[in-house]
């Protein structure tokens, strides 16, 4: 058992007992960060009841007290996870963790709670969970190593499944933080794993890395493996998610052009970039975070991006040109309604990046950030149904149109509940954890819905972005605060409603918003236009 499973308490176990405040002193639906033998707890009343949880979110460690409480949960102000206040249980991503639970007790005006003292320094608590029992004929297969498949087998486990789960992935790591590749790319594996070798082991999951699945005989419930072996499933979780699109531009196959997929990339760029000139293709997410990571570190960074400002499309242009110039204030040079003509080398090696403009740009290192692929190749001749941009098919339920085949994370085109159901494809960690998790449940026969709020976050120099709901097709931005200044909040809208909110330095109103929708809220225009903004608990 882990110990952040130990939560129970018995009489002859000793308790730490303290008096946090008084009764009157918190209304329903306030918090209060009280200290309790030394460790820092989240007091909450909702209902005309106090709860008692831990106080940092088991993802990054970021303090609830700054979050949004709406209802019963507590979400995270810098990346969305959600919590039950009255029982700590996760119940929103990222984040694989609960929140530990304490004792409240209310007696004569005053508010006492008690820790069990093995427990008193636990942050964080893992459900628990049940493991493969050999005798159970039955095999559930996850393809792909990402947050989905992991989170589907632990939901798994929670929920009694003893049968036998294999995870198979291609990477050389089990399921890894991938987002911080990006935005910290000489990390140590150990320190971006999500789970231990051991914790794998203890609950009965397989985790084949290095392995890829070639082709999948839907009929006999099939999987043929890269290495020629069959491998028999009864239920099957397709989460293969994207790859990096590469350049297709002359010299893009020369020594030096590079893309950020895996931990191993991620340690390449990073090594052959200390002190070079590195030219960067593409200005979103992954070529800004990457152009932030190395600004101090290379000899130069050059990113060549095809808008006017990074981020338009999403965040907008008076976002993109505010993100443009942090970077530039690093020495980032920007070449934007631009692209890439051919890359020339010399004896193989990338030397200068030629750009449609007829700018001429050197460089030692290339790397692209135009794009992903949807990782669905070895579906072909499956049956198994997918979109246009070869995405595949679900529905609310995560299910494909073949029977005990089901899908999660990037890979999949599901229907968004915030927009009507809407058939979307949306690349967010948090998303891929949340449709993980409803796969199990609909694995289990436990009906489950689809219906989280996208949350996403970037980093620049410091500085993180925050942003939930679906923002596509928006037709107007509304800003409080001034983005010039990098503290604002914008609203999206679309058809006179709120569809999409950014921030930066303006929390916890990105996690508060992403509440409220969660709650099936409608946020009217004219909310967003008000000078009043107390409904966002600021």
């Amino acid at each position: 058992m882990d110990r952040c499973e130990q939560q129970g308490h018995s009489e002859d176990q000793e308790d730490v007992t303290e008096l946090v405040c008084q009764e009157d002193q918190l209304k329903d639906g306030q918090m209060k960060e009280v200290t309790v033998g030394g460790q820092k707890v989240l007091l909450v009343r909702t209902h005309g009841q106090y709860s008692a949880v831990g106080s940092q979110c088991t993802h990054y460690n970021a303090p609830l007290i700054k979050g949004a409480l709406v209802g019963d949960r507590v979400r995270c102000p810098f990346h969305g996870a959600c919590f039950n206040v009255r029982t700590g249980d996760i119940e929103e991503y990222p984040g694989l963790d609960s929140l530990p639970s304490y004792k409240v007790k209310v007696d004569n005006g005053k508010v006492y709670i008690s820790i069990n003292t093995k427990s008193l320094s636990l942050t964080k608590r893992v459900k628990k969970m049940c493991s493969m029992v050999p005798d159970i004929n039955h095999t559930i297969v996850l393809i792909g190593g990402g947050p989905a498949s992991l989170v589907c087998a632990e939901t798994l486990r929670q929920n009694c499944y003893q049968g036998r789960i294999i995870m198979i992935t291609k990477d050389m790591l089990p399921p890894f933080d991938k987002p911080k590749l990006s935005k910290a790319m000489n990390l140590d594996s150990s320190s971006i794993l999500l789970r231990s070798s051991e914790f794998y082991q203890q609950h009965g999951i397989e985790v084949w890395t290095q392995k890829e699945v070639v082709s999948v005989d839907t009929a006999e419930k099939l999987l043929k493996l890269n290495d020629g072996n069959l491998q028999h499933y009864d239920q099957l979780l397709i989460s293969t998610g994207c790859r990096a699109r590469p350049p297709s531009c002359p010299g893009c196959d020369l020594q030096g052009v590079k893309l950020l997929e895996s931990y191993a990339d991620a340690k390449e760029i990073h090594n052959s970039s200390l002190g070079q000139k590195v030219v960067i293709i593409g200005a979103s997410f992954i070529g800004m975070e990457v152009a932030s990571f190395l600004s101090d570190k290379a000899a130069s960074v050059v990113l060549i991006g095809s808008t006017k400002y990074p981020y338009e499309r999403t965040l907008g242009p008076e976002i993109g040109k505010m993100t443009m110039q942090i970077l530039e204030e690093h020495n980032v040079k920007f070449h934007m309604n631009d692209g890439v003509s051919e890359i020339k080398g010399e004896n193989g090696k990338v030397k200068e990046v030629v750009l449609n403009s007829g700018t001429v740009v050197a460089a030692d290192v290339v790397i692209a950030g135009i794009g992903v692929i949807h990782n669905s190749d070895f579906l072909s001749g499956s049956e198994v149904e997918l979109d246009s941009k070869k995405a595949v098919i679900v529905d609310k339920f995560m299910r494909t149109n073949i029977a005990d085949i089901f899908s999660a994370g990037d890979v999949t085109s599901f229907p968004l509940a915030i927009r009507g159901d809407q058939r979307v494809n949306i690349g967010h960690w948090q998303m891929s954890q949340a449709q993980g998790r409803v796969a199990a449940l609909n694995m289990l026969n436990k009906p489950t819905k689809i219906e989280s709020v996208p949350f996403f976050w970037t980093v620049l120099l410091g500085k993180s972005i925050r942003y939930t709901g679906y923002g596509e097709g928006y037709t107007e931005i509304i800003f409080k605060g001034k983005v010039e200044e990098r503290k604002f909040l914008a609203f999206y809208i679309k058809n006179d409603v709120v569809v999409a909110a950014a921030s930066l330095m303006f929390d916890p109103a990105v996690a508060h918003l992403a509440e409220l929708m969660a709650t099936g809220r409608i946020l009217k225009k004219t909310e967003a236009q008000a000078d009043d903004l107390s409904w966002l608990q600021m």
